[in-house]
């Protein structure tokens, strides 16, 4: 991503202490090591999840109201700054340097239930909590995430204990890609896009520009057949971003096959069966050296059938403010919302900008006025020292930041996303003190360079 907003993907939170490896880095400030359930029965502003945009709004919300006054619920142990995964997958970045204590990101003072939500009770300004116990809440803010569905395909999650099969959207699963990247021998490299939505839709791509990459590298690609199984019918949603990665995929002899939706994996056999989305019933079976799966995904079940959401079971909120449709005390932001945009991190940067705007009005009974137009951005690794850097909005137009031609591979955008982000992520989003690109764009467009 961009120094805008560039902290792409969204995150998968996790239980992972093991992931703890002599040498991460671990801050002292904030640091909470008496999480427990909810100290009282009562916040002024209550956050559902410690991902970005949960802990993102609850250091504002600390800024806002008082330490005292906030409350996160998080059960997971360890935040991962999952953007990082696609390098990992690819051998360019470690797995410990994705992740650090939730105590260590949390902000001081706030307080960390570490507990699961198992119900929302709008009506009543009320969550439930494990072990039936209620806390309550004068503004509720949802940041609760998306789920990943392995499951949803027969033979998974089992299948990843055999070898050459591996996924970049879990903790326990993205060296497993490395792994199967580096014994690949001859045959055929699948990657796929499932038929749900997805949190950061360029990462299943990135991962076979990598291992392209990786495999001219060392000699093996004239042996490899790599191929994207992909369930949409384009290979990007904006066509400016589309028609340059079409331009690599042909570059580089990649294979695209659109409307194939992974439906099964027969790891014992090295087959991955996938179902013609253009032909109702009709299957074909892959052979495969190396398989990268991202998997089905959806809204949390907590949230499926709660009063707070849509039929769908992702929060409903309006659209440029993101506060609740029907319940003016709740807000959603990031990957659990029904915003009709990619589902990034660099997404949830802008987002917190503008809902941190929206809830200072609300608090003085008065109207929100800041629109969020949909910003959303994805730096399209397309090698080891290359990013295609796509920024758009609502209406999948390009909303870029810099005064160059953002679809062409540069390195200096991969530096961005490899090095500077993951700095901007810990030190600047976390903290509360980075709302996006909407005034780094301004001043590009004012000449101020």
């Amino acid at each position: 991503m961009s120094a805008i907003g560039a902290v792409s993907s969204c995150f998968c939170l996790r239980p992972g202490v093991w992931l703890l490896k002599p040498g991460m880095q671990m801050s002292s400030f904030g640091l909470h090591t008496a999480a427990r359930c909810a100290a009282k029965d009562y916040y002024e502003v209550l956050v559902l999840g410690g991902g970005a945009g949960g802990i993102a709004m609850s250091a504002r919300m600390k800024r806002k109201v008082g330490a005292a006054n906030v409350a996160v619920v998080e059960p997971s142990e360890t935040h991962y700054y999952q953007p990082l995964w696609t390098l990992v997958g690819g051998g360019a970045k470690q797995l410990s340097a994705s992740a650090r204590p939730m105590g260590s990101v949390m902000p001081k003072g706030v307080e960390w239930i570490k507990s699961q939500v198992t119900a929302l009770d709008p009506d009543k300004n009320c969550v439930w909590l494990e072990n039936d116990i209620k806390v309550s809440y004068k503004y509720l803010i949802i940041a609760l995430g998306i789920s990943l569905h392995y499951e949803k395909i027969k033979g998974l999650p089992e299948g990843f204990n055999y070898p050459k099969i591996g996924s970049n959207y879990s903790a326990q699963t993205v060296e497993k890609t490395w792994k199967a990247l580096q014994d690949f021998k001859e045959g055929n490299a699948i990657f796929t896009f499932p038929n749900t939505p997805v949190k950061c839709a360029g990462a299943p791509q990135k991962i076979m520009y990598l291992s392209d990459a990786y495999l001219r590298k060392t000699g093996k690609r004239s042996k490899a057949n790599i191929m994207f199984n992909t369930s949409l019918g384009v290979i990007f949603a904006v066509k400016k971003y589309a028609d340059a990665l079409l331009e690599v995929i042909k570059e580089r002899n990649l294979t695209v096959n659109y409307k194939r939706n992974l439906i099964e994996v027969r790891a014992d056999k090295q087959e991955a069966v996938f179902e013609n989305l253009d032909k109702p019933g009709v299957t074909e079976v892959y052979q495969y050296e190396m398989l990268h799966v991202t998997p089905p995904m959806g809204p949390p079940a907590v949230l499926i059938n709660s009063p707070v959401s849509d039929e769908s079971g992702w929060v409903d909120v309006d659209k440029e403010t993101l506060q609740h449709k029907k319940y003016p005390n709740v807000f959603g932001i990031g990957d659990c919302t029904n915003l009709p945009t990619s589902k990034t991190a660099a997404a949830v940067a802008a987002q917190s900008g503008v809902l941190d705007k929206t809830i200072s009005l609300v608090m003085k009974n008065e109207l929100p006025v800041k629109k969020y137009d949909g910003y959303t951005s994805c730096p399209l690794v397309t090698g080891y020292n290359k990013v295609i850097l796509a920024e758009f909005d609502y209406n999948a137009q390009p909303l870029e930041t810099f005064p160059i031609d953002q679809s062409k591979e540069r390195t200096t955008m991969y530096h961005m996303k490899a090095d500077m982000m993951p700095l901007l992520y810990w030190n600047a989003l976390l903290k509360g003190y980075w709302g996006g690109p909407a005034p780094v764009r301004k001043l590009m467009h004012l000449g101020l360079k």
